[in-house]
């Protein structure tokens, strides 16, 4: 492992990051020359195939007729100033909700941009904004739980959109160098809503393509196939399951994928997002309908995937429930082989980072994976 054990006793992911493996920047700042598409990309083919290679090469690794489906959701400047009484904070606008409400986090500056978590509340504070807007805290999303908290801001004809425009700026977390534009936190499949409604966090699985690589997709016959998940913010240190979220699964897509399906065409979600909003549209045969609203659902090895074939990720940390999504997806050899070749070989962790291919093991027994599952 070069020099260092990061791997768990148990043996299936690492516990902690090393700090020469975080992805600080963008690739496409790391040095003369270079596009987003300067990562590099694991592959994992069951239980004991893993190898490596640049992200470039992701059309010669597919085929004729497979499908990505991508998340055409548009990052929001989802950070703003604010303060409490004599309380200087940061919240993050993390989901809108039906009723004008947003479900917020408030965080406490740390300094050099970035900041560190807080409680949230109390009930009936309000928070100055910037512009004059006002926040005023209304319950915890989740009884139980106060990191996040839903809140109604003060009237405006622009709204919370509008004031994200003029003052917000994209959310950071410590293990980044220095701000980006928010150009930096948006995909090339990136599609503004028309109510403001967008991701508080990038789908970062989706970051790596370019539109010349979009293009060579396409010529060797590989789809796309775009629907809606509206991300909320998973904070860096909580770990906790996902919250329900705002998906769109459009009907041409839900043909798109059930056509490939029938043919022997193989789904590839990039990203943890596009497998929740496709999987909650998929029936228990993995047929796909049209779907759109609020989904709740956490894919486990013991639930399954129905609709999904592989999985383009991003590496994800110790704790992260998304992992359970990986095991779902590729088995859960293939994620321990993968995340000890991801150490051995120093691909970059984080929304900057070296991205993972798990293609599903057909020959994989699931009752014996799901036994496995932590």
């Amino acid at each position: 492992m070069r020099g260092h054990r990061a791997l768990r006793e148990e043996g299936l992911y690492i516990t902690d990051i090393p700090p020469h493996l975080l992805a600080r920047i963008p690739a496409e700042q790391r040095g003369p020359g270079l596009d987003r598409d300067a990562v590099r990309l694991l592959v994992s083919r069951g239980g004991d195939q893993v190898s490596l290679h640049e992200f470039r090469a992701l059309p010669g690794l597919l085929r004729a007729g497979d499908v990505l489906v991508v998340n055409t959701s548009a990052t929001l400047a989802a950070a703003v100033d604010a303060r409490l009484g004599g309380e200087d904070l940061v919240v993050h606008f993390s989901t809108r909700g039906d009723d004008d409400r947003w479900a917020v986090e408030l965080r406490h500056p740390a300094g050099d941009g970035t900041t560190r978590p807080r409680a949230g509340g109390p009930a009936g504070a309000v928070l100055e904004l910037p512009g004059g807007h006002r926040l005023a805290l209304e319950e915890p999303l989740t009884a139980g739980a106060d990191r996040l908290w839903w809140a109604r801001p003060s009237p405006g004809p622009q709204g919370v959109p509008g004031l994200l425009r003029a003052y917000g700026r994209p959310i950071r977390y410590a293990y980044t160098e220095r701000d980006q534009p928010l150009s930096a936190y948006q995909t090339v499949f990136a599609v503004p809503a028309a109510d403001g409604s967008g991701s508080a966090e990038m789908p970062s699985a989706g970051r790596p393509f370019t539109a010349e690589l979009v293009a060579r997709l396409v010529s060797r016959g590989v789809q796309f196939a775009p629907l809606v998940l509206h991300t909320g913010v998973a904070s860096q240190e909580a770990h906790e399951p996902p919250y329900p979220e705002r998906y769109e699964v459009s009907a041409a897509t839900a043909g798109l994928v059930n056509a490939a399906r029938a043919a022997g065409g193989r789904v590839i979600a990039v990203g943890t997002t596009a497998v929740r909003a496709l999987e909650s549209a998929a029936d228990a045969r993995g047929r796909v309908r049209p779907a759109a609203g609020w989904t709740d659902l956490v894919v486990t090895p013991e639930r399954g995937v129905r609709a999904v074939d592989g999985l383009l990720t991003g590496l994800h940390e110790p704790g992260a429930s998304h992992l359970l999504m990986l095991e779902a997806v590729g088995g859960r050899a293939a994620v321990r082989l993968g995340y000890a070749e991801a150490v051995a070989r120093l691909c970059l962790w984080h929304e900057f980072g070296d991205v993972h291919l798990l293609l599903k093991d057909d020959n994989r027994d699931d009752m014996d994976c799901c036994s496995n599952a932590r």
